[in-house]
């Protein structure tokens, strides 16, 4: 980081007025937190503080955001770059909030080179070089600790498409092996399909089998929530990921009574 850029993220955390109590009530709700040790969660209100100061979050259909909800999504974007780094949200700084899902009304490109509309509706939506839109009712959810979590989803896409459009394969880093990251999600990507497909229940979102891009972001939400089922089921994208957001959130302890609650 240069120096002009270390100074100024000095001087937001510096001049930042965040309610230690506050800040406790919000961040404890959530599992992976529980699992962070006194420097990790004192680096990721860190990163909360410069993340709420980069980012315009504002709300949609009548949402009234206060700092609670504020809150909750910085912290649920900052887990994703604990050890890699608030840059990483560079590049983009608006995020819609939606009260519950939504329908954008998108114009897209089908294959044929005409122009559709798209109807769907969605709980999240990560666009290249743009916005984040999230439902608050999604959102809120994040508590129950399922390995469903859509500000970790579409924030993982947005590390997705830091070298163009998600595709499963965001940028790796020096010493990560290409071919290993290809191998690795794509037996896992394919095994997952072919369970679903024989209409199995399956331990990982069914989503996942949508595409590349999308198994990376659902296993990255299970990964930050439920990472001792992920590293079971499929260890060596457990260790791909390990490798690339630079956390290891299995071996991280989780407090009894939290580990009461999902058993």
């Amino acid at each position: 980081m240069f120096g002009f850029a270390r100074w100024r993220r000095r001087r937001i955390l510096r001049q930042a007025s965040l309610d230690e109590a506050t800040w406790l009530r919000v961040a404890n709700r959530f599992s992976f937190f529980q699992r962070l040790d006194a420097a990790e969660r004192t680096r990721l209100r860190e990163l909360v503080i410069l993340f709420l100061h980069g980012k315009q979050i504002s709300g949609a259909g009548g949402l009234e955001l206060d700092l609670e909800k504020l809150l909750s999504i910085a912290i649920q974007a900052c887990i994703v770059v604990l050890n890699l780094g608030i840059e990483h949200y560079d590049g983009w700084v608006e995020i819609v909030v939606y009260p519950d899902e939504f329908m954008p009304r998108q114009e897209i490109r089908n294959q044929e080179g005409l122009i559709e509309t798209d109807d769907m509706s969605y709980s999240g939506q990560a666009w290249l070089n743009g916005p984040v839109l999230l439902s608050w009712a999604d959102v809120d959810s994040a508590e129950e600790a399922d390995g469903v979590n859509v500000v970790i989803h579409e924030f993982a896409h947005k590390l997705d498409m830091l070298n163009g459009d998600a595709n499963g394969f965001p940028p790796l880093h020096a010493g990560m092996s290409r071919e290993a990251w290809s191998k690795d999600f794509t037996a896992a990507f394919e095994d997952l399909r072919r369970r679903v497909e024989a209409g199995e229940d399956t331990e990982i979102d069914p989503y996942a089998t949508e595409s590349p891009a999308e198994f990376f972001a659902v296993t990255s939400e299970a990964f930050f929530e439920i990472p001792d089922l992920v590293r079971t089921v499929y260890p060596e994208v457990y260790g791909q990921l390990a490798q690339f957001y630079r956390q290891d959130p299995a071996t991280r302890d989780l407090p009894r009574e939290w580990r009461l609650r999902r058993a």
